[in-house]
């Protein structure tokens, strides 16, 4: 069964926890950002408009920093898990 069929199984509870999970583990990763460096990234993801050929080389380098600083695999990772359907007990 697809995504979409899955999550419709769900009760409206058990899909706003599900997003709260999610928004949980979102701002464990955000907050690995020190003081300024959201407003930094939020500035150069509006400079670039989604092409990397908007920004200087330097811009390009502190915006990868940035986005390693977030751990984005440990992000994916966490949130596959908390997504999951198969890590809930069955009734």
């Amino acid at each position: 069964m697809g995504l979409i069929g899955g999550a419709a199984r769900f009760t409206p509870w058990a899909r706003a926890l599900a997003i709260a999970e999610l928004a949980l583990v979102f701002k464990r990763h955000i907050d690995k950002l020190g003081p300024g460096e959201l407003g930094e990234l939020r500035t150069l993801l509006a400079k670039s408009k989604g092409r990397p050929s908007n920004l200087t080389k330097a811009e390009k380098s502190r915006l990868s920093a940035l986005v390693r600083k977030l751990e984005p695999g440990g992000f994916a990772k966490s949130a596959a898990t908390k997504a999951s359907p198969l890590r809930r007990k069955k009734p």
